[in-house]
């Protein structure tokens, strides 16, 4: 019997992946300051997450690690957290006290669930991960840039059933236009390599407020270039674009 996988974008880069019993959230943001905004409704709160069984947390940016929101909302911190060692470091700070620190192609598990760092790069250090549990697999690609190595997971992993990848090939505009995430046409690209049963894209609702999107940052904010690239690309992958708290099921 398949173990059931459902996902559920809370905002952004969170996501709540369900596999079987196992409940992970994955690169947390509850809040919103100046220059980082969601543009999107946030599916829930930090209180009405519920149980949460593994945290999976991809870089420090504070759009992708805002640890301090789940403190405030009473989350519990003996939860495991999975991250780099900078991430890590940052909850030590925050009071987690169950911290699995893995880089580019280590493992840690807890119970059932192994959680393996991928590579990734972005405009901090950053790590993808490959979350397994009940004979499933998930790709998580945070916001990270496509980087070669990323086409190695089918080989080491085997079959991914589930694929998160960022689209909205963020640029920052006071660094010359330095691109720090993959593009919709980039995401697909990998996709295709990947072949998961179904592929989903994130990060793209993100906007640095009126101001902040002339002189800061520039990124595709339409998911609709991710999965018309994909019909090109990969036109066996399942994909979809859904609103914050809809819950996908994955055969």
């Amino acid at each position: 019997m398949t173990t059931p996988l459902t996902v559920t974008r809370i905002a952004h880069a969170c996501q709540l992946i369900e596999i079987g019993d196992l409940r992970i959230l994955t690169d947390p943001w509850f809040t919103q300051s100046a220059a980082y905004h969601q543009g999107e409704p946030i599916a829930g709160e930090v209180a009405s997450l519920g149980r949460i069984d593994a945290l999976v947390v991809s870089h420090e940016h504070y759009d992708h690690c805002d640890l301090d929101a789940l403190v405030a909302g009473g989350f519990d911190l003996s939860t495991p957290l999975f991250g780099p060692g900078t991430v890590t470091a940052l909850a030590e700070g925050k009071g987690f006290t169950s911290l699995h620190t893995i880089e580019a192609w280590e493992s840690a598990t807890v119970g059932d669930l192994t959680v393996t760092a991928t590579p990734g790069q972005h405009g901090v250090h950053e790590v993808t991960f490959v979350i397994q549990a009940g004979g499933r697999a998930v790709f998580f690609g945070g916001d990270s840039l496509r980087v070669p190595e990323l086409d190695e997971i089918p080989n080491r992993f085997g079959k991914i059933d589930l694929a998160i990848l960022p689209v909205n090939g963020l640029c920052i505009r006071v660094a010359n236009m330095q691109q720090v995430v993959m593009d919709a046409e980039q995401a697909a690209a990998l996709t295709a390599v990947l072949n998961p049963t179904v592929a989903l894209p994130h990060h793209y609702a993100f906007h640095s407020g009126r101001l902040g999107d002339q002189i800061i940052t520039r990124g595709d904010r339409d998911p609709r270039h991710y999965t018309e690239a994909l019909a090109r690309l990969a036109p066996t992958v399942a994909t979809r674009i859904v609103l914050p708290g809809t819950p996908v099921t994955i055969p």
